[in-house]
């Protein structure tokens, strides 16, 4: 606990707030998406009439954890700024960031996952064979560029933060 507590002050230390943060959601997000999302579909759950339902609820909970890690993220950056002027010339960057992290935390959360689901939902349970639909492909694809958007973005907040902290890029 005494990491996110400054030096003899009972307020926490954005820096490693923000630190934390993004490395947790970058390590997150990997894990999903190179270890769950490839293990789910080659055990063929894609093609299972339940799918839908348990990818909703494993996607919706992440998103829910991506909107905390986003305000936390943005907050951060902001009372950085403003305390510290922490990101000096690399403010604006840091601000637009962390802006565009929140929105792609909201668009996975009220379009993306709840959309995806929708068209994954099997209507009729009689029928035994179930096939991906094909507006799903270019909702994947939507899904993986701003995957990519998110893990650059978190990875570029993070070198601007460690850029700030030479004791912590050692």
């Amino acid at each position: 606990m005494t990491a996110f507590m400054g030096s003899g002050h009972q307020r926490p230390s954005w820096q490693t707030v923000l630190s934390v943060v993004l490395a947790l959601w970058f390590g997150g997000s990997l894990v999903l998406d190179l270890v769950v999302m490839p293990s789910l579909y080659a055990m063929g759950m894609m093609t299972e009439p339940g799918f839908a339902s348990v990818g909703y609820l494993t996607f919706e909970r992440f998103n829910h954890l991506e909107l905390i890690f986003a305000g936390l993220a943005l907050t951060s950056v902001l009372v950085l700024n403003q305390t510290r002027h922490f990101f000096g010339t690399q403010t604006r960057k840091a601000i637009i960031l962390s802006i565009l992290l929140l929105g792609v935390a909201l668009t996975y959360t009220y379009f993306f996952t709840p959309q995806m689901s929708a068209l994954g939902v099997q209507l009729n349970p009689l029928d035994p064979t179930v096939e991906i639909p094909t507006a799903m492909a270019s909702m994947h694809q939507g899904y993986w560029i701003l995957e990519l958007l998110k893990l650059a973005s978190v990875w570029i907040l993070m070198r601007l933060c460690c850029r700030q902290n030479p004791a912590a890029s050692r």
